[in-house]
Protein backbone atom coordinates (compact mmCIF):
# COMPACT_ATOMS: atom_id res chain seq x y z
CA UNK A 1 0.00 0.00 0.00
CA UNK A 2 0.87 3.54 -0.72
CA UNK A 3 1.82 5.88 2.34
CA UNK A 4 0.97 9.19 1.35
CA UNK A 5 1.55 12.53 3.97
CA UNK A 6 0.37 15.98 3.89
CA UNK A 7 2.85 17.72 5.93
CA UNK A 8 1.31 21.09 7.18
CA UNK A 9 2.31 23.74 9.57
CA UNK A 10 -0.09 22.86 12.21
CA UNK A 11 -1.29 19.74 11.04
CA UNK A 12 0.13 16.52 9.77
CA UNK A 13 -2.81 14.56 7.84
CA UNK A 14 -1.27 11.24 6.01
CA UNK A 15 -3.65 7.99 4.74
CA UNK A 16 -2.74 4.56 3.55
CA UNK A 17 -4.05 3.49 0.05
CA UNK A 18 -4.62 0.52 -2.03
CA UNK A 19 -5.09 1.72 -5.53
CA UNK A 20 -7.23 4.69 -5.90
CA UNK A 21 -9.26 3.16 -2.32
CA UNK A 22 -8.25 5.14 0.94
CA UNK A 23 -8.19 2.62 3.47
CA UNK A 24 -7.22 4.34 6.86
CA UNK A 25 -6.31 8.24 7.34
CA UNK A 26 -5.32 10.24 9.79
CA UNK A 27 -3.98 13.51 11.56
CA UNK A 28 -1.71 14.40 14.29
CA UNK A 29 -0.22 17.60 15.12
CA UNK A 30 3.22 19.03 13.38
CA UNK A 31 6.10 19.60 15.75
CA UNK A 32 8.80 20.78 13.99
CA UNK A 33 11.49 19.62 15.93
CA UNK A 34 10.59 16.03 15.26
CA UNK A 35 13.16 13.45 14.64
CA UNK A 36 13.25 10.85 11.73
CA UNK A 37 12.61 8.26 14.89
CA UNK A 38 9.56 10.74 16.87
CA UNK A 39 8.13 10.71 13.42
CA UNK A 40 8.26 6.25 12.96
CA UNK A 41 7.21 6.48 16.25
CA UNK A 42 3.70 8.30 16.33
CA UNK A 43 2.90 6.79 12.64
CA UNK A 44 4.07 3.21 13.47
CA UNK A 45 1.81 3.91 16.75
CA UNK A 46 -1.67 4.88 14.87
CA UNK A 47 -1.02 2.39 12.11
CA UNK A 48 -0.90 0.07 14.60
CA UNK A 49 -4.47 1.34 16.47
CA UNK A 50 -6.17 -0.11 12.88
CA UNK A 51 -4.31 -3.28 12.67
CA UNK A 52 -1.67 -1.87 10.43
CA UNK A 53 2.57 -2.47 10.97
CA UNK A 54 5.38 -0.95 8.39
CA UNK A 55 4.99 -4.10 6.61
CA UNK A 56 1.96 -2.96 4.84
CA UNK A 57 3.57 0.56 3.47
CA UNK A 58 4.94 -0.56 -0.20
CA UNK A 59 6.20 3.17 -0.97
CA UNK A 60 5.50 6.31 0.32
CA UNK A 61 5.14 10.27 -0.88
CA UNK A 62 5.09 13.13 1.15
CA UNK A 63 4.33 17.03 0.48
CA UNK A 64 5.79 19.37 3.15
CA UNK A 65 5.41 23.18 3.90
CA UNK A 66 7.50 22.45 6.95
CA UNK A 67 11.51 22.72 4.96
CA UNK A 68 12.86 21.50 8.03
CA UNK A 69 11.28 18.02 8.53
CA UNK A 70 11.34 17.02 4.75
CA UNK A 71 15.34 15.32 5.81
CA UNK A 72 13.36 13.52 8.72
CA UNK A 73 10.51 11.65 6.87
CA UNK A 74 13.17 10.65 3.91
CA UNK A 75 15.26 9.60 6.69
CA UNK A 76 12.03 7.64 8.52
CA UNK A 77 11.52 6.05 5.40
CA UNK A 78 14.61 4.77 4.35
CA UNK A 79 15.48 3.80 8.30
CA UNK A 80 11.69 2.75 9.07
CA UNK A 81 10.05 1.35 5.74
CA UNK A 82 12.96 0.31 3.40
CA UNK A 83 12.37 2.41 0.19
CA UNK A 84 13.34 6.04 -0.44
CA UNK A 85 10.88 8.11 -0.13
CA UNK A 86 9.27 10.27 -2.81
CA UNK A 87 9.48 14.45 -1.56
CA UNK A 88 6.70 16.78 -3.51
CA UNK A 89 9.24 20.02 -5.36
CA UNK A 90 11.02 20.95 -7.63
CA UNK A 91 11.81 18.39 -10.60
CA UNK A 92 8.49 16.26 -9.66
CA UNK A 93 6.99 15.02 -12.93
CA UNK A 94 3.37 16.82 -12.25
CA UNK A 95 1.23 17.12 -15.68
CA UNK A 96 0.97 20.28 -15.48
CA UNK A 97 1.82 23.87 -17.17
CA UNK A 98 2.42 25.79 -14.26
CA UNK A 99 2.23 29.69 -15.28
CA UNK A 100 4.03 31.01 -12.34
CA UNK A 101 6.75 33.87 -12.53
CA UNK A 102 9.09 31.51 -10.84
CA UNK A 103 7.46 28.07 -10.57
CA UNK A 104 9.93 26.93 -7.61
CA UNK A 105 8.16 28.79 -4.86
CA UNK A 106 4.58 27.38 -5.89
CA UNK A 107 4.37 25.54 -2.65
CA UNK A 108 4.11 21.67 -2.27
CA UNK A 109 0.84 21.23 -1.02
CA UNK A 110 -0.56 23.98 -3.40
CA UNK A 111 1.09 22.00 -6.47
CA UNK A 112 -0.85 18.71 -4.72
CA UNK A 113 -4.17 20.25 -4.41
CA UNK A 114 -3.62 21.79 -8.19
CA UNK A 115 -3.08 17.81 -9.14
CA UNK A 116 -6.22 16.68 -7.97
CA UNK A 117 -8.03 19.40 -9.50
CA UNK A 118 -6.86 18.89 -12.92
CA UNK A 119 -7.48 14.83 -12.16
CA UNK A 120 -11.40 15.96 -11.04
CA UNK A 121 -12.47 18.85 -13.49
CA UNK A 122 -10.31 18.67 -15.90
CA UNK A 123 -10.27 22.15 -16.58
CA UNK A 124 -11.30 25.64 -15.05
CA UNK A 125 -11.07 25.43 -11.12
CA UNK A 126 -10.13 27.14 -7.69
CA UNK A 127 -9.20 25.23 -4.46
CA UNK A 128 -9.48 26.71 -1.39
CA UNK A 129 -7.31 24.86 1.18
CA UNK A 130 -8.31 25.82 4.57
CA UNK A 131 -5.16 25.85 6.94
CA UNK A 132 -2.19 27.39 8.35
CA UNK A 133 -2.46 29.96 5.75
CA UNK A 134 -5.92 29.44 3.28
CA UNK A 135 -4.59 29.05 -0.40
CA UNK A 136 -6.80 30.04 -3.25
CA UNK A 137 -5.26 27.80 -6.18
CA UNK A 138 -6.76 28.07 -9.77
CA UNK A 139 -6.57 26.63 -12.97
CA UNK A 140 -7.06 27.99 -16.39
CA UNK A 141 -9.90 26.56 -18.67
CA UNK A 142 -7.48 24.10 -20.46
CA UNK A 143 -6.12 22.59 -17.34
CA UNK A 144 -2.49 25.16 -16.43
CA UNK A 145 -1.55 26.09 -13.18
CA UNK A 146 -2.16 30.33 -13.13
CA UNK A 147 -1.84 31.30 -9.50
CA UNK A 148 -3.85 32.39 -7.16
CA UNK A 149 -4.24 33.95 -3.54
CA UNK A 150 -2.69 33.19 0.18
CA UNK A 151 -4.79 34.25 3.25
CA UNK A 152 -3.67 34.23 6.90
CA UNK A 153 -5.51 31.72 8.10
CA UNK A 154 -8.73 32.08 10.39
CA UNK A 155 -5.94 30.63 13.30
CA UNK A 156 -3.55 33.18 12.93
CA UNK A 157 -6.25 35.82 12.89
CA UNK A 158 -7.55 34.60 16.14
CA UNK A 159 -4.27 34.30 17.61
CA UNK A 160 -3.05 37.96 16.33
CA UNK A 161 -6.29 39.41 17.72
CA UNK A 162 -6.25 37.84 21.39
CA UNK A 163 -2.35 39.04 21.44
CA UNK A 164 -2.95 42.79 20.51
CA UNK A 165 -5.83 43.29 22.60
CA UNK A 166 -5.47 43.30 25.84
CA UNK A 167 -8.61 42.97 27.00
CA UNK A 168 -10.03 40.48 24.76
CA UNK A 169 -9.26 36.54 25.41
CA UNK A 170 -8.26 33.76 23.60
CA UNK A 171 -10.70 31.59 22.44
CA UNK A 172 -12.23 28.54 21.19
CA UNK A 173 -12.86 28.40 17.32
CA UNK A 174 -16.63 27.59 17.09
CA UNK A 175 -19.99 28.25 15.30
CA UNK A 176 -21.07 31.71 15.86
CA UNK A 177 -24.67 32.02 17.62
CA UNK A 178 -25.17 35.21 15.67
CA UNK A 179 -23.74 38.53 14.09
CA UNK A 180 -25.72 39.58 17.12
CA UNK A 181 -23.66 38.52 19.48
CA UNK A 182 -24.63 39.84 23.20
CA UNK A 183 -21.10 38.87 25.17
CA UNK A 184 -17.37 39.48 23.88
CA UNK A 185 -16.93 35.58 23.00
CA UNK A 186 -19.64 35.52 20.87
CA UNK A 187 -18.34 38.67 19.17
CA UNK A 188 -15.20 37.49 18.66
CA UNK A 189 -16.62 34.67 16.94
CA UNK A 190 -19.01 36.12 15.08
CA UNK A 191 -16.87 38.53 13.56
CA UNK A 192 -14.36 36.29 12.78
CA UNK A 193 -15.77 33.33 11.20
CA UNK A 194 -18.79 35.66 9.39
CA UNK A 195 -15.87 38.21 8.32
CA UNK A 196 -13.68 35.17 6.97
CA UNK A 197 -16.28 33.44 5.00
CA UNK A 198 -17.06 37.05 3.49
CA UNK A 199 -13.75 37.50 3.11
CA UNK A 200 -13.26 33.93 0.73
CA UNK A 201 -16.36 35.01 -1.16
CA UNK A 202 -14.83 38.43 -1.89
CA UNK A 203 -11.38 36.74 -3.21
CA UNK A 204 -13.11 33.87 -5.13
CA UNK A 205 -15.59 36.74 -6.54
CA UNK A 206 -12.59 38.52 -7.87
CA UNK A 207 -10.93 35.39 -9.46
CA UNK A 208 -14.43 34.48 -11.10
CA UNK A 209 -14.02 38.29 -12.95
CA UNK A 210 -10.44 37.38 -13.78
CA UNK A 211 -10.82 34.29 -15.26
CA UNK A 212 -13.87 35.80 -17.22
CA UNK A 213 -16.37 33.71 -15.38
CA UNK A 214 -17.56 31.34 -12.55
CA UNK A 215 -15.61 28.18 -11.48
CA UNK A 216 -15.95 24.88 -10.27
CA UNK A 217 -14.51 25.63 -6.52
CA UNK A 218 -13.87 22.86 -3.91
CA UNK A 219 -12.36 23.31 -0.53
CA UNK A 220 -10.54 21.77 1.99
CA UNK A 221 -8.07 21.65 5.24
CA UNK A 222 -8.40 21.27 8.59
CA UNK A 223 -10.63 24.19 8.94
CA UNK A 224 -12.90 24.16 6.24
CA UNK A 225 -15.61 22.86 7.50
CA UNK A 226 -16.27 25.58 10.26
CA UNK A 227 -16.05 28.33 7.72
CA UNK A 228 -17.32 26.85 4.07
CA UNK A 229 -21.22 26.85 5.75
CA UNK A 230 -20.74 30.17 5.86
CA UNK A 231 -20.00 31.28 2.18
CA UNK A 232 -21.68 31.56 -0.85
CA UNK A 233 -19.24 30.37 -3.38
CA UNK A 234 -18.29 27.04 -2.18
CA UNK A 235 -20.88 24.44 -2.34
CA UNK A 236 -18.39 21.32 -1.69
CA UNK A 237 -15.85 20.04 0.97
CA UNK A 238 -13.40 17.45 -0.23
CA UNK A 239 -11.16 16.36 2.83
CA UNK A 240 -9.30 13.92 1.34
CA UNK A 241 -8.13 16.28 -1.73
CA UNK A 242 -4.82 16.61 -0.88
CA UNK A 243 -4.17 12.84 -0.30
CA UNK A 244 -5.82 12.27 -3.63
CA UNK A 245 -3.44 14.30 -5.22
CA UNK A 246 -0.60 12.69 -3.46
CA UNK A 247 -1.63 9.24 -5.12
CA UNK A 248 -1.73 11.07 -8.33
CA UNK A 249 1.50 12.12 -7.86
CA UNK A 250 3.35 9.08 -6.47
CA UNK A 251 1.65 7.17 -9.81
CA UNK A 252 3.32 10.16 -12.19
CA UNK A 253 6.55 9.45 -10.55
CA UNK A 254 7.25 5.50 -9.82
Amino acid sequence: MLLAVDVGNTQTHFGLLCGERLVEHWRFATVRSSTADQLAAIVGNLLGLRGRSFDDVDASIVSSTVPQLEPEWSAMGTRYLGHEVILVGPGIRTGLAIRYDNPREVGADRLVNAVALKHRFGGRAICVDFGTATTFDVLSENGDYVGGSLLPGIEISLDALSERGARLPKIELAKPRAALAKNTIDAIRSGVVYGYAGAVDAILRRLYDELGGRSAVVATGGLASLVVPFTEEIEEIDELLTLTGLRLLYELNS
